[in-house]
């Protein structure tokens, strides 16, 4: 989708700031430029199309929808309709901002907002392609349990407080959907963008920037080298080392299965994948603008001892896997 974009960053970097892409300075550059303009772009479509379906669909009818399930089935219908619901973390903060408007608990929006970057449908396609349907239903039905298990921790530990007090505020802002023309909602959803870019713009760069300088100074053998086989610690540097970093499900997969290729374990490369899209830098600092730091710390403490379950799971249970197949 953005190859125009990487080929134009590409001809900026070495043309006019005469940079080579081979070198540290050029690629860290690339990066920062490439995803800055990358994720913007995605952020405010995300936010546009997010704010202009909310129009016809007030957030009240998602709480009536999960309303109907009690205690660990409504994680578990969240985490569902997460695998379904084509969202990466750029969309984060309207996501959450829309189920906190919908009264919905806030285990369930943590189990949403885990599942749905993490398990993607078309990402299920690749690895089918690539390991077989065992590995890809397995995928699946981990990155559910991480979800539905990290919703009803956070849920159960009562935090509704953690959250900044203008999220809640924004109810005011309801729109009721057969009063208003097709206009009126592309102009409201068209303020949101601007609204909530206006907020995150300097901790969103920030978040790039990190994952920037990891990309053009770490090594590209670095995690080979220390989350391979022999490293009982394997799971973990991987899970470290994926945090600062951002992309979603899709962009990890290439990745994931170069890590395989050079014998790193499949539980510690699924355990990078899951770290990059549910736990990456520029989704804590966007969430960090409608939630507090104690909150977050608890989301990052939960969701990452979940993945790192899963991934010392899979290595267990990986190379049956793949001889079976």
């Amino acid at each position: 989708m953005f190859v125009w974009l990487d080929k134009l960053v590409e001809l900026l970097i070495t043309n006019v700031l005469n940079l080579s892409m081979e070198s540290k300075i050029g690629s860290s550059i690339h990066f920062f430029i490439y995803d800055t303009i990358k994720i913007m772009i995605l952020l405010s479509f995300m936010i546009f199309i997010i704010s202009y379906i909310r129009s016809y669909f007030p957030p009240e009818r998602t709480k009536k929808i999960l309303a109907r399930f009690n205690g660990i089935k409504g994680n578990i219908m969240a985490s569902l309709l997460g695998i379904v619901t084509p969202f990466c973390s750029c969309s984060s903060v309207p996501i959450f901002i829309g189920f906190v408007e919908a009264g919905v608990p806030l285990g369930l929006t943590f189990s949403f907002l885990i599942t749905s970057p993490i398990v993607n449908e078309a990402a299920f396609i690749i690895l089918l392609g690539l390991f077989g349907w065992k590995l890809a239903i397995v995928y699946v039905i981990t990155g559910v349990i991480v979800g539905v298990f990290g919703g009803v921790i956070i849920g159960k530990m009562k935090m509704e407080k953690e959250v900044e007090e203008y999220v809640y505020e924004i109810k005011v802002a309801d729109v009721e959907p057969q009063d208003i023309s097709r206009k009126d909602r592309a102009s409201f959803a068209l303020q949101n963008v601007k609204d909530i870019i206006k907020r995150i713009w300097i901790y969103l760069l920030i978040g790039i920037g990190i994952g920037a300088a990891i990309h053009g100074w770490v090594p590209e053998d670095f995690l080979v080298k220390y989350a391979g086989e022999n490293n009982p610690f394997g799971v973990f540097v991987a899970v470290i080392c994926g945090i600062p970093l951002y992309s979603n499900a899709l962009g990890t997969i290439p990745i994931a299965q170069a890590l395989i290729g050079k014998g790193v374990g499949i539980g510690t490369a699924l355990a990078f994948m899951m770290a990059v899209t549910a736990l990456s830098a520029p989704e804590m600092i966007l969430l960090r603008k409608v939630i507090k730091p104690k909150l977050i710390a608890t989301f990052v403490i939960v969701t990452g001892i979940g993945i790192l379950l899963t991934g010392y799971f899979f290595n267990f249970i990986g190379h049956l896997l793949v001889i079976k197949n």
